[in-house]
């Protein structure tokens, strides 16, 4: 990661230490959580000085907190922050969902990434009697599912490689990738295409196509997921094709270059 810019631009000392604080934030959480100082100083650029300052500001607030080992890790205080915007996506997305179970018939789901965990934010079922069901906020592993492998591909290698770790991944069904070496390579294939399915390898019987939601300041997915017969029926191009335009909308929308929700028609 490049170094963070260390200058004022003209903004105030306080609206900088603002700036700042919140950059070390999101260090952390690239960091799965958990940085030294020495390790926060090189990746920030920023004089140890002013990350100690910095540093127990944000620790005597909640927001940090220094465990047996001399670490810092993100703090409790950021869990219900996290909870609150995690619902206020959802509830931005729920047009946008709505608008792809109408286009495809099938259940929308929204998921992020999160912690190396695909965390569902928001959903909006499909109206068959036979439809797939995802709790929000439940948490899944990201090998197993559309929603994770799409993300994990927009990763650097180096990083999706350490997210999915060298030893065998969970088995969920026979179709299972679980040689992590074997899942790295499909991500150039993925991110070329543009999608990744989930072809029962989280539940037998269930087909999930995702896309990424480009924009978004999170990593973030929508996909759409229902019995396998009845998404393999559709024509895999003409679905991605209209997932991938919603995605751009939504994704505009929470980057905050489109202020509403505006649905269109897509055939």
């Amino acid at each position: 990661m490049a170094a963070l810019d260390s200058g004022s631009n003209g903004t105030s000392g306080g609206v900088q230490s603002l700036e700042r604080a919140f950059d070390l934030l999101e260090l952390l959480a690239d960091a799965d959580g958990v940085l030294t100082l020495s390790e926060l100083a090189a990746r920030s650029g920023l004089p140890m000085p002013t990350i100690h300052r910095l540093v127990r500001t944000l620790v005597s607030l909640g927001y940090l907190r220094q465990d047996a080992s001399r670490r810092y890790t993100l703090g409790p205080r950021l869990i219900r922050l996290g909870e609150t915007a995690g619902r206020l996506l959802g509830s931005w997305a729920r047009p946008y969902l709505a608008e792809l179970m109408e286009t495809t018939g099938e259940t929308a789901n929204l998921a992020v990434l999160e912690a190396g965990e695909v965390v569902y934010v928001g959903q909006v079922p499909s109206r068959h009697s036979m439809r797939m069901f995802t709790e929000v906020g439940r948490r899944v592993q990201p090998h197993c599912t559309a929603v994770g492998k799409v993300l994990l591909a927009q990763l650097p290698e180096a990083d999706a490689a350490r997210m999915l770790g060298g030893r065998p991944l969970a088995a969920h069904t026979a179709h299972t990738v679980t040689d992590p070496a074997e899942l790295l390579a499909q991500f150039p294939r993925i991110r070329a295409q543009g999608y990744a399915i989930d072809d029962q390898e989280q539940e037998l019987g269930v087909r999930c196509v995702a896309v990424v939601v480009p924009g978004a300041p999170t990593a973030t997915a929508l996909s759409v997921s229902g019995p396998e017969g009845r998404i393999r029926a559709m024509e895999e191009q003409w679905m991605t094709t209209r997932m991938q335009g919603i995605a751009a909308r939504l994704g505009a929308r929470l980057g905050g270059t489109e202020p509403d929700a505006r649905p269109v028609s897509t055939g």
